[in-house]
């Protein structure tokens, strides 16, 4: 091979391999354990195998250059904002920010899960973690973005800790303020558990 084919195909390689690493609209990105005691005890009682060590999730829009995350925090309910803005939330200072993209959709997928996403900003946040209820979780939100392609399972929801076996003493607390019963075994999601889905593969790690 010619030095200069060998030079060519070498620097065409390392394009590739760094556009593969740029935020793509539909990428999903996950944010680590937060400082909150609700973010505590989703993170306890949700860790797979893998020590994924995720509670927020959200997705990404590439807009112009710009990054904006959809998600669905507590306390905001469904938004869009800035990624930076996602980065610093105060809650999650010193935690880390991960990047994943799924492997299974066209762009015309992603498309209609965006235009989804925009229509759903503004509901409440859904803060008894049961799908019948009014608003949307962060993990329930995604989860419905890509509902009609099945790319995400809905799975027995646990409020307990693996190791003792009781119910997370956060969880309590939530319920108790809520005034109904812990909904142990409902359907569910959680976001160490949706990045553990073998449609997804990580990307890289943004923070």
């Amino acid at each position: 091979m010619k030095p200069i084919v060998s030079i060519l195909l070498v620097v065409l390689c390392i394009s590739c391999s760094t556009d593969s690493l740029k935020i793509k609209s539909g990428d999903i990105i996950f944010r680590g354990n937060a400082h909150s005691d609700l973010s505590q005890a989703i993170n306890e009682v949700t860790q797979t195998s893998k020590s994924t060590n995720y509670s927020h999730i959200g997705i990404c829009e590439v807009s112009n250059g710009d990054v904006f995350v959809y998600h669905s925090d507590l306390g905001k309910g469904v938004i869009r904002e800035p990624l930076e803005a996602f980065i610093t939330a105060k809650d999650s200072i010193g935690y880390t920010v991960d990047l994943y993209r799924i492997k299974t959709l066209e762009d015309k997928q992603i498309e209609t899960a965006l235009v989804k996403a925009k229509s759903l900003l503004g509901n409440s946040y859904n803060s008894t973690y049961i799908l019948e209820d009014e608003g949307y979780y962060c993990s329930e939100y995604i989860y419905e973005l890509f509902k009609a392609d099945s790319i995400f399972k809905l799975e027995p929801m646990t409020f307990k800790n693996a190791e003792t076996h009781q119910f997370h003493s956060g969880w309590i607390t939530h319920y108790e303020n809520l005034g109904i019963e812990i909904p142990e075994g409902k359907p569910g999601c959680n976001p160490n558990g949706m990045a553990n889905n073998d449609n997804l593969m990580f990307i890289r790690k943004i923070k």
